[in-house]
């Protein structure tokens, strides 16, 4: 890869050579014998002794020479910092390291006018991506730029990180990127595929996982890039029948996220994981009709969890959802203190992208009372016991049916009921220190 040492320069100096095997007492040993060795680069690519030490991930070499006032963002002749190359390979414990140490989290190397944001995206290393995106909040850069802004920094080709997770198949990381702001209609620039959409770039790749995860966001179907293609179009030129299933523009509208109301984005961990659980449940439910109807099945990945046996399920004694009469009560809401389960609490605050040109911003009614919904917490229940105990998310009692399948008796109470109000509407790559490879950033 372009930042990799050659042969020739592994034996050339003793030192390199010792930080690259994690030798700290030799490494010790030789700083304190010439102080002026913690100085010197490789020959050709100007690799900096604590460069070496991130991107091998070796964290005890790379705290002595912070210790010892190396500057962090010491450049190589690629201007890439060592939080860079510590991104690439995932060394999780160096990038925290160096972000407490001060590393510049906005510095743009010159290969592709990538920052460390974009490399955490490309190689898929979530933990790094969540690291660096926590440490843009209380940054200079969050006050210089602004925070939203960061998260949506492009590079030389003016994709952003969303676009380059989107290409490179890394669902996790689309996820992290969209739930701190990202944009998910944002067009390229001179990147590869000009005005492409995170969404072209999935349906290009084939990531069935990545295109579900960008449709729960509020992708747009027919958004076209430069050459006039929607999504589906490049899907099916690529022969990624799945996803061409879901983007078809005639396929039905998968639900979205309500992340535009306010209570939603102060969920806390666990309300928001059992809603995020619904709406893939739901979703799920959407998308096996739609395969089934293209003539094209693919397994689920939820099905294990979803499908619980018999036994499980009747010996869950818990209060169940008066709306659906299905699944147990999850989540409370406030101020009113009355209980749902979670997909009939989700029914109230998602949408379909048909109706969005009615959603109403303003927050849904509790079916029961009428009061604004403020808040939701993890609702409290009584047990077979008498006592009062937290609904965990893995134990409700949940039906083999999703509340959201289209026809299915438990949607068909929601909008029975007159007083919902609206209920829509709203490759891993590893860096390897090596003989002078090159790696190809431009994908």
């Amino acid at each position: 890869m372009g930042q990799g040492l050659s042969c020739g320069e592994h034996h050339e100096n003793g030192l390199f050579r010792a930080v690259q095997n994690g030798d700290s007492e030799l490494v010790l040993a030789m700083l304190e014998a010439d102080p002026t060795m913690m100085e010197l680069t490789t020959p050709r690519t100007k690799m900096s002794v604590l460069h070496i030490a991130a991107a091998y991930g070796q964290i005890e070499i790379l705290n002595m020479l912070l210790d010892r006032s190396v500057n962090p963002d010491v450049l190589n002749r690629n201007k890439q910092t060592p939080l860079m190359l510590a991104t690439m390979n995932g060394k999780i414990s160096c990038v925290q390291r160096l972000i407490e140490a001060g590393a510049n989290i906005l510095m743009f190397d010159t290969l592709n006018r990538r920052t460390c944001l974009h490399y955490a995206a490309y190689f898929g290393h979530s933990d790094c991506l969540e690291a660096i995106i926590s440490a843009a909040h209380s940054a200079p850069v969050a006050a210089t730029w602004g925070f939203i802004r960061y998260v949506n920094i492009r590079d030389g080709g003016g994709a952003t990180p969303l676009h380059i997770a989107a290409r490179q198949q890394q669902p996790q990381c689309i996820r992290i990127l969209l739930a701190n702001g990202a944009l998910v209609c944002a067009s390229t620039c001179a990147y590869g595929y000009p005005g492409s959409s995170p969404l072209h770039l999935a349906a290009r790749s084939g990531s069935l996982e990545c295109v579900r995860e960008l449709l729960a966001w509020g992708a747009e179907r027919l958004q076209v890039d430069s050459a006039g293609r929607i999504p589906y179009s490049i899907a099916i030129k690529r022969k990624n029948r799945a996803c061409a299933a879901l983007l078809n523009p005639s396929a039905a509208e998968p639900l979205v996220w309500p992340s535009k109301l306010k209570f939603i984005n102060e969920l806390n961990e666990e309300a928001k994981a059992m809603l995020e659980r619904a709406l893939v449940e739901a979703n799920m439910e959407r998308e096996k009709a739609i395969l089934k109807e293209s003539s094209y099945s693919s397994p689920s990945p939820l099905q294990s969890d979803v499908e619980l046996d018999d036994a499980e399920s009747e010996g869950c004694d818990v209060e169940l959802c008066c709306i659906c009469f299905e699944q147990a009560c999850t989540l409370e809401v406030h101020p009113c203190g009355h209980q749902m389960c979670a997909h009939c609490t989700l029914a109230l605050c998602c949408y379909k992208k048909q109706n969005t040109s009615s959603t109403c911003l303003t927050a849904p009614l509790c079916p029961f009372c009428r009061s604004s919904i403020t808040q939701l917490l993890v609702a409290k229940t009584k047990v077979a016991d008498n006592q009062e105990s937290e609904v965990s998310s893995s134990k409700p009692r949940r039906s083999r049916k999703s509340n959201f399948s289209e026809g299915s008796s438990s949607f068909k109470s929601l909008s029975a009921l007159g007083s919902f109000g609206k209920i829509g509407s709203h490759s891993t790559g590893r860096f390897s220190v090596e003989c002078g490879e090159d790696v190809d950033k431009s994908f």
